[in-house]
């Protein structure tokens, strides 16, 4: 089974692409660190003060999947300083 993590996130203040990537990368980096996860962005790449991000998690167990990306979104929640989490959704395939 394959879990997705989609976060929506808000970056007020950005006035360029390149302050954007400055502002997520370490967020990205972080989060591959701390739960050994594939993290990238999946849209909004165009727009200065918003981003979506998406993370993903292999298993065989739908419900641990759920539990571990539940985990990395209150983490995800918490530590995201840069701006607001306006949306999440989980989803297996």
């Amino acid at each position: 089974m394959i879990g997705l993590l989609t976060l929506h996130l808000r970056l007020p203040g950005c006035a360029s692409l390149k302050e954007k990537r400055g502002r997520l990368q370490p967020f990205l980096h972080r989060l591959r660190r701390e739960f050994n996860l594939s993290v990238a962005e999946m849209d909004l790449q165009d727009k200065w003060t918003e981003a979506v991000i998406t993370c993903a998690m292999l298993g065989n167990d739908a419900a641990h999947l759920q539990s571990a990306l539940e985990t990395v979104r209150k983490w995800a929640e918490t530590h995201w300083s840069d701006g607001d989490v306006l949306d999440t959704k989980i989803e297996m395939i």
